[in-house]
């Protein structure tokens, strides 16, 4: 099911959007802060973020601004203003829609934009990808990429396997060289850091792909 993050600070007044696109095959996550935002994104992968404008300036454009992955944004406004939606698309908003809209042309957009990304990912050239062992460091697309020991073994562990789900278990003993504890958090962190490093090379998250409910892989689609 594809899945949207919504970011709404008046949650009772998005309910009605959400049974909406629930009805037409869409999964929403509702959060109401930048800081439960971020935290979604590092736990799901979404195909897009709709973000309320009414939501605290500080919080919602501190999200556009220090998002650590390529997910499109698309921002949701109780009226068409020209300086706002300027101001949206200047702090890095991919689309801007004033309400009242109708939800069919929304998902329009959210399907726009989806194809746009992919068109990208799959333009993307991660065939040569090094590893240098003694640094651990990986080079992807002339981006040198500077790794903890343990976040390079991880990296080059996924890599090895891509295309594969390679179970939590499997890579806490094999990478980790321990058995996955039931409140072990310790692998989660290592890929949640590597995430945030690629990202700050502009190299996309989406590399290194969660697996709900079994494990990580490292995505054959952008290899």
């Amino acid at each position: 099911m594809k899945k949207i993050l919504l970011i709404d600070q008046q949650l009772t007044h998005s309910l009605r959007l959400c049974q909406q696109m629930e009805s037409m095959g869409y999964s929403i996550e509702i959060v109401d802060n930048g800081f439960n935002a971020l935290v979604e994104l590092e736990r799901n992968e979404f195909e897009v973020i709709l973000l309320d404008y009414s939501v605290p300036k500080m919080e919602s454009f501190w999200l556009l601004m220090a998002k650590h992955c390529h997910t499109p944004v698309i921002v949701l406004a109780n009226d068409n203003n020209d300086l706002e939606r300027i101001h949206a698309f200047e702090l890095g908003a991919d689309d801007y829609i004033a309400s009242p809209f109708n939800v069919k042309e929304l998902l329009l957009r959210v399907n726009v934009l989806r194809r746009r990304s992919e068109k990208v990912v799959h333009q993307s050239d991660f065939d040569d990808i090094l590893f240098d062992d003694t640094n651990n460091t990986v080079m992807l697309n002339t981006q040198h990429l500077k790794l903890t020991q343990t976040e390079y073994r991880l990296f080059k562990y996924l890599f090895q396997r891509k295309g594969e789900v390679v179970t939590k278990a499997e890579l806490q003993m094999r990478v980790l060289h321990k058995e996955l504890g039931e409140f072990d958090r310790n692998l989660d962190m290592h890929i949640s850091n590597t995430r945030r490093k690629m990202a700050n090379k502009c190299l996309p998250r989406e590399l290194i792909n969660t697996v709900r409910g079994k494990g990580y892989c490292f995505s054959p689609i952008l290899i």
